[in-house]
């Protein structure tokens, strides 16, 4: 399975902690740095990412030897959004590639504008530029505005949402939109809402989470 980090870079211990988990588990689990610059002491910026090479990322971690069944895909915080919107596209043009599975944690139910590390840095605190965008498609942004639905309610296969009731920097709010709207659609996502958890969970809702999506992926992808 492909797994997707968030703002914090590719290098920090979200995605790279779950891969291990994942591994120790059997699954064959790769982190996909799709953030554009940083490093292991700096994040990248998430701008203008061309969300086509996530998929050919899916397809050439098919060709590997250790691959012999379906693929996952995972995400965190803006990997959680980078999931939820990629396969909504892929679900808009029936791929072929579509994952059959997809776990995220601390989503959100639309797309936000691009993150820019130098905004973040202590003493540049910016407001967020609403007229730089995130995600390509085909090279394309049409569709990807921020502020737009993610239409999630296109994907027909297991679904699993985490989020903690306490994040205060993607609301709760949005996950229990999700979850509406999904059901709204027929669709019958698994939802894991931690209680008094920010938008990071703590080390014992972390495993427990870890687990749950663990078991998930084995149901899903294994059988």
């Amino acid at each position: 399975m492909l797994l997707l980090h968030g703002s914090e870079g590719p290098n920090r211990r979200w995605t790279e902690t779950m891969a291990m988990f994942l591994a120790s588990q059997g699954f064959v689990a790769a982190p996909f740095p799709y953030s554009r610059g940083g490093s292991i002491y700096r994040a990248g910026d998430i701008l203008d990412v061309e969300l086509a090479e996530t998929v050919e990322a899916f397809r050439l971690m098919r060709t590997d030897p250790r691959v012999s069944g379906p693929m996952g895909l995972w995400g965190i915080s803006r990997g959680a959004e980078h999931a939820l919107l990629l396969t909504s596209l892929m679900a808009g043009e029936a791929s072929r590639d579509l994952p059959r599975a997809v776990a995220v944690l601390a989503a959100t139910d639309v797309v936000w504008p691009a993150f820019l590390i130098a905004n973040a840095d202590i003493g540049h605190r910016e407001p967020i530029d609403w007229s730089k965008r995130a995600w390509r498609w085909h090279g394309s942004t049409e569709g990807l505005d921020p502020r737009s639905p993610i239409a999630i309610e296109r994907y027909a296969g297991p679904l699993l949402i985490s989020h903690g009731e306490e994040d205060k920097l993607w609301p709760v709010a949005l996950a229990r939109r999700l979850e509406a709207r999904l059901r709204a659609h027929g669709r019958a996502p698994e939802m894991h809402y931690y209680p008094g958890e920010g938008h990071g969970l703590g080390p014992e809702a972390a495993s427990l989470d870890r687990t749950r999506v663990s078991d998930f992926f084995r149901r899903h992808l294994v059988g």
